[in-house]
């Protein structure tokens, strides 16, 4: 089936990719290439960090969602108290008004890297303000575990997707050796039409298959490289194929969605595609833990020696992914926080 056709997500065992070159690895590599460069989606299974996503593990790392209001209120970024020094790091709590309907936290490599990189007049390299382990007993061992994984998980994607483009397989490991990927833990509490919010426009509402639907999060293409999104078995996220259909992506335990980002399907000459997604209200609360896997703030972005591909300047990869973030309603107010450690080419 073409990849302006597709009408399901490719599932795809990846548990080749973590071992040495063989016959299976290759098979694992034409797969993901074939979803990278087709839809943009999909479902994995066979990786490290599975274990914690079975229906009785996942409860670990959401318990964050158990603390009171007031010690969630500890966790704040700045755009919503003042009082915090954390801007990019932390809690967004519940916007009413927004379509995008959840609260959260963002998550730093600090988690799970007591040594990572620190700096106190950049906040994509500030510390993450975490719950008191006394309140949470046991999670943040939980969560660093995961993270471990995930950044496991990442590599060997961008290992796979090297080798498909004929690069050197370590190609980018530089990149994301010390990098600032994001662990977010998302709840979506369960929306209805109660009157307080005018919830009829086109934003917050679709027809979907013949029924109305509400709209919990925006269609959108993720900003960056690869997306690592664990699901909690509750339907609701959509992507988009080349035909402009909605297609919806199962939300199996013990499987990852995968997509993929803008800035690699520019970093690819658009061979890899970066994919609109949407979440739809379910009929009850649904959870998501997506991983953001990215390079260093300092990471050089540079044209990749791949035929077709299109030339540009290089850039710092911080200086783009600021500019992409303070765009979204939870970083609201921050933009001028943080300068371009590089200007922009004339």
């Amino acid at each position: 089936m073409s990849r302006h056709t597709a009408q399901t997500i490719p599932a795809i065992d990846i548990a080749a990719l973590f071992g040495a070159p063989s016959p299976a690895r290759d098979e694992a590599d034409r797969h993901v290439f074939e979803a990278a460069s087709g839809i943009g989606f999909m479902t994995v299974r066979g990786f490290p960090g599975a274990e914690l996503l079975t229906v009785e593990k996942r409860g670990e790392l959401l318990k964050i969602f158990s603390l009171s209001d007031a010690e969630k209120q500890k966790l704040l970024r700045w755009n919503f108290d003042p009082s915090k020094k954390n801007y990019y790091r932390g809690w967004f709590p519940l916007q009413p008004t927004a379509v995008s309907y959840k609260e959260g936290i963002d998550i730093g490599p600090d988690i799970a890297h007591p040594d990572a990189s620190f700096a106190e007049d950049d906040p994509l390299l500030e510390r993450t303000p975490l719950p008191d382990e006394t309140d949470l007993p046991g999670w943040r061992a939980v969560i660093a575990h995961y993270y471990k994984s995930m950044e496991k998980v990442g590599a060997a994607l961008m290992a796979s997707i090297a080798r498909s483009l004929g690069l050197p397989e370590a190609t980018f490991d530089g990149h994301f050796r010390g990098g600032i990927s994001t662990l977010r833990l998302i709840r979506y509490p369960h929306r209805t039409e109660d009157g307080t919010v005018d919830l009829s426009g086109p934003e917050h509402s679709v027809m979907h298959k013949g029924q109305r639907r509400l709209v919990i999060g925006r269609e959108h293409a993720d900003s960056g490289f690869v997306t690592l999104l664990a699901q909690d078995g509750v339907e609701g996220l959509q992507a988009k194929n080349h035909a402009g259909e909605w297609i919806d992506v199962p939300p199996a335990n013990g499987t990852l969605a995968i997509n993929f980002g803008r800035l690699l399907e520019r970093w690819t000459g658009g061979v890899v595609q970066a994919t609109s997604h949407r979440v739809l209200a379910p009929d009850k609360q649904r959870y998501s833990i997506p991983f953001f896997y990215e390079p260093r703030v300092d990471a050089e972005i540079a044209p990749l020696p791949i035929a077709g591909s299109s030339d540009f300047a290089p850039f710092l990869y911080g200086d783009y992914l600021w500019e992409q973030a303070t765009s979204f309603v939870e970083m609201a107010g921050v933009k001028s926080i943080r300068t371009p450690r590089r200007p922009p080419a004339a």
